[in-house]
């Protein structure tokens, strides 16, 4: 295990090298420059659209219920085990780079959302596939189609194999068995191993829970979804805003090490530069765990949502980066550096969480903070295994031209890796998730730095029919009465999707 653990590290340390964080870093870039900061001017106008459905639009679930099911996959573990991992293995600068890639991320969101709208299809019974996939094979022509089908190869591994299962209840089983029985009293010999008894039966009501929401498809994912998510950040955030504001005099602190420590200038002379690669890559890497932006998962939740705006649906899918990292990953974050958790010796994962909260907390009871940590842990990775089935059978379905008994395989394989997952190291686990990851983003990043004169020009049309609907004539001003429900007077062309044919022509790469 040790050799595979070996093989995994370096693939990754290849495939997350230098060359991809720049992609990444520099196509949020080029988008944040070209949409002039679109993710911090219409931040405000993103959130209010967030809760105000569309009238009339065209999908299978409202913007709402698509925004929760993309946010049901990207809030997860990544935010309590993932950032913990990131600033363990990258020092507390790593969460700066991740605040820095979700900023940029929040552009790569809000492009991917809205050529999910643009390049869907619909059809006539309703059913709505698109994200990545449509938008490389229709965005960028036919001849691009084998790179579509790399992008779903990748995500229908990623899910099955990587972030969708496997890490997930590795997380959850893990944090179950730290709280009913930390010291393996009761264990079982499998594979050659001992597990505890926690595990083992955690797992399995997992995999039974799982498999009765897949079945009702989409909407029964939302459903959940629309309920869960708003609920459980709520609890998470609050609880992390409290021991924020019991060790409020450590925050400053807290902070100038973060900064000091993304720059290497904690690090010995010599090592600076190390320690900035180090800190850059951890925490990129954890950050498009957690937020997905650039990863091209997100896109296929936006795709369904009932809108004919692709620019509107954008916004929306910006805020779920916003949520993710800037709010719930910067909660856990801060209670990390501030309590100093990351230098206990031998805590790793979801362990160096909970200390952090134990530390900050020292008048709650241990066990209260351990079960709200479970509690929170199982629920952020249960909506994220969900949200990653959805995602991974609309992928196999590209990949399948339409297949459904690969579809129905695929659930039921889904549903056998949750079961195996916490049968796997932690380190192989995340290392697996990285690099699907990485095989995912680097399809998607180079659509969308290709199609971002389309995203450009749509964001502009939408805009000025925005102002020409409200009687404005400011460049791109927010107002407080553009959330009105207005039509647009050539509706037919903005969720092209079911338009399209093989003898549109291909857009240039310049535009």
């Amino acid at each position: 295990m040790e050799t595979f653990d070996n093989i995994l590290a370096v693939v990754d340390d290849f495939i997350w090298g230098v060359p991809l964080m720049v992609l990444i870093l520099f196509g949020g870039l080029l988008l944040s420059c070209r949409l002039k900061g679109l993710q911090i001017t219409q931040l405000p106008r993103a959130l209010r659209y967030m809760t105000t459905n569309e009238k009339g639009g065209k999908g299978e679930v409202s913007s709402f219920a698509a925004l929760c099911t993309a946010l049901s996959a990207t809030i997860g573990t990544g935010n309590i085990v993932g950032v913990a991992t990131a600033i363990v293995a990258g020092g507390p600068g790593a969460l700066f780079w991740m605040w820095l890639a979700a900023l940029f991320g929040m552009a790569t969101k809000y492009s991917e959302g809205l050529l999910a709208i643009k390049y869907r299809s619909i059809r006539k019974d309703g059913h709505v596939l698109g994200g990545p996939f449509y938008y490389i094979e229709r965005g960028m022509g036919p001849r691009w189609k084998w790179l579509a089908k790399l992008f779903a190869f990748f995500g229908l591994c990623a899910g099955l194999m990587g972030i969708g299962t496997i890490t997930q209840v590795n997380s959850i089983t893990g944090a179950i068995t730290n709280f009913f029985d930390p010291e393996q009293a009761a264990t079982v010999s499998l594979f050659g191993m001992e597990y505890s008894w926690a595990i083992v039966i955690s797992s399995l009501v997992l995999a039974v829970l799982v498999g009765l929401v897949l079945v009702g498809g989409l909407r029964r994912i939302a459903s959940v979804s629309e309920k869960v998510i708003p609920t459980m950040v709520i609890i998470y955030v609050a609880f992390s805003v409290f021991l924020i504001g019991c060790n409020i005099t450590a925050l400053p602190a807290a902070l100038v090490t973060i900064v000091q420590s993304a720059f290497g200038l904690q690090a010995a002379a010599g090592g600076m530069l190390g320690a900035i690669i180090i800190a850059m890559q951890k925490g990129i890497a954890r950050g498009i765990f957690s937020n997905e932006a650039g990863l091209g998962s997100a896109p296929i939740a936006a795709a369904a949502a009932r809108t004919n705006e692709p620019v509107r649906q954008g916004l929306i899918s910006m805020t779920g980066t916003f949520l993710d990292t800037i709010i719930v990953c910067s909660m856990t974050g801060l209670a990390i550096v501030m309590s100093g958790a990351y230098l206990t010796p031998g805590l790793e994962g979801a362990g160096v969480t909970i200390a952090a909260f134990q530390t900050g907390l020292p008048f709650v009871h241990s066990q209260i903070v351990s079960f709200i940590m479970m509690l929170c842990l199982a629920l952020f990775g249960f909506t994220t295994i969900l949200g990653w089935d959805y995602y991974g059978e609309r992928c196999l379905e590209y990949f399948s031209n339409g297949s459904m008994t690969a579809v129905k395989v695929y659930r039921w394989l889904y549903i056998a890796a949750v079961f195996i997952g916490p049968y796997l190291t932690v380190s192989a686990v995340w290392t697996i998730a990285d690099i699907f990851n990485a095989c995912m983003a680097i399809p998607n990043m180079v659509a969308l730095i290709v199609l971002s004169g389309v995203v450009v020009r749509e964001t502009k049309s939408y805009f000025s029919r925005l102002r020409a609907a409200n009687g404005v004539e400011a460049d791109m001003a927010p107002r407080p009465d553009d959330t009105a429900d207005w039509k647009t007077p050539h509706e037919d062309t903005l969720s092209r999707g079911p338009l399209l044919n093989d003898n549109e022509p291909e857009l240039e790469l310049a535009s």
